[in-house]
C-alpha cells in the first residue's frame, strides 16, 4: 500500500504545468516573442510524445489583455484540459498560444501588407519548428491542430488553408473573417495603395480562397466553426458556412446562444476540444 508521503509525491509529479511568459527570439520580427504553453500531467514523469493544438488569441474583447495568457487566464484553459483529461473525455496533448501583439497598433497574424510586421512568417519558419523541437510533440499532419478566437479564429483558418499539408483540423471560433469590401484595409494601411493592398488581401480572402479552390484540393483538413447569435460577426460566419457548403467543403457549423466574448468561448470549450481529440484519436 502507499504511503500518504509517496501517494503525494506521485500526484505532485503528474500535475500539468503552465508557463505563461516564455520566450522565443525572432529574426523575422526583429524582437523576442512571448508564448504560453500548457504541458498535460504526466509529461514530465514520460517520454510519451503527444499531439499539439496551436491556439491563437483573440484581440480582445475591451477589457482584457490580447495576449498569450489571455486562454490560460479568461479561458480558463488548465481548469477545464485537467478536469477533461483525467475524466478521459479529451486526448492529453500539448497546447501552445504565440502572442501576436495587439496591444500595439495594426499588428496580427498576418504577414502585413507593409511588410513591417510579417507574424504569419514568423509562425510557420521559426515559432512552429522551435516548439516541436522544444516540447515532445509528434510532428505528423494528424497530430497537429490549429484553433483560435476571433481575430485569432481568423488567424486559424488562414493558416490552415495556407498550409493544409501541416494539419488535420481547424476550429474558426467567432472567427474575424471578412471579404474585401467589408474589411477596411485602407484605414489599417493608409500608406499602401489601394492596388497593391487588393492583391495583398486576395492571400486572406478565404470566402473567394473557398470558391477559386480546385476539388482536389478541398478537404484537406476537418473544420469547425461555430459563434454567437448576438454576436456582430456571426452574419459573416454564416456566409462563410454558406460559402462552403456551394463550394462543396465539408465542415462543421454552429450557432449559438452568446456573444462576442469570453463567457462564450468558455462555454463552447468542450465542443471544439472534443472535436479536436476525436480527430487525433482517429
Amino acid at each position: 500500500m502507499l504511503s500518504f508521503l509517496t501517494l503525494g509525491k506521485l500526484q505532485a509529479q503528474s500535475e500539468s504545468k503552465v508557463f505563461d511568459a516564455l520566450t522565443i527570439k525572432s529574426s523575422i520580427l526583429g524582437e523576442d516573442r512571448k508564448y504560453a504553453v500548457y504541458l498535460p500531467a504526466g509529461y514530465e514523469d514520460s517520454q510519451r510524445s503527444y499531439p499539439i493544438l496551436y491556439l491563437l488569441h483573440p484581440a480582445g474583447p475591451r477589457g482584457t489583455e490580447p495576449n498569450q495568457q489571455a486562454w490560460i487566464y479568461y479561458g480558463e484553459l488548465k481548469q477545464y484540459m485537467d478536469k477533461a483529461i483525467a475524466n478521459g473525455e479529451i486526448t492529453p496533448m500539448v497546447i501552445v498560444t504565440p502572442d501576436a501583439n495587439f496591444g500595439t497598433v495594426r499588428r496580427s497574424y498576418y504577414n502585413d501588407a507593409d511588410g513591417k510586421f510579417n507574424f504569419e512568417d514568423f509562425f510557420f519558419k521559426e515559432f512552429m519548428p522551435y516548439v516541436e523541437k522544444t516540447y515532445r510533440v509528434r510532428t505528423d499532419k494528424n497530430s497537429r491542430a490549429i484553433a483560435g478566437a476571433s481575430a485569432g479564429g481568423g488567424g486559424a483558418i488562414y493558416y490552415a488553408f495556407h498550409h493544409p499539408e501541416l494539419f488535420s483540423v481547424c476550429c474558426g471560433l467567432s472567427a474575424a473573417v471578412r471579404e474585401w469590401q467589408d474589411a477596411n484595409m485602407q484605414n489599417r494601411y493608409p500608406d499602401v495603395s489601394e492596388s497593391k493592398l487588393k492583391e495583398w488581401f486576395k492571400t486572406y480572402d478565404v470566402f473567394n480562397i473557398i470558391r477559386n479552390m480546385p476539388d482536389n484540393e478541398k478537404n484537406q483538413f476537418k473544420f469547425y466553426m461555430t459563434c454567437g447569435d448576438d454576436d456582430a460577426l456571426s452574419v459573416n460566419n454564416a456566409a462563410l458556412h454558406d460559402v462552403m457548403n456551394k463550394a462543396g467543403f465539408k465542415h462543421e457549423f454552429r450557432i449559438k446562444d452568446g456573444a462576442h466574448d469570453w463567457k462564450y468561448w468558455r462555454k463552447i470549450m468542450p465542443d471544439f476540444m472534443t472535436y479536436i481529440s476525436d480527430s487525433f484519436r482517429q
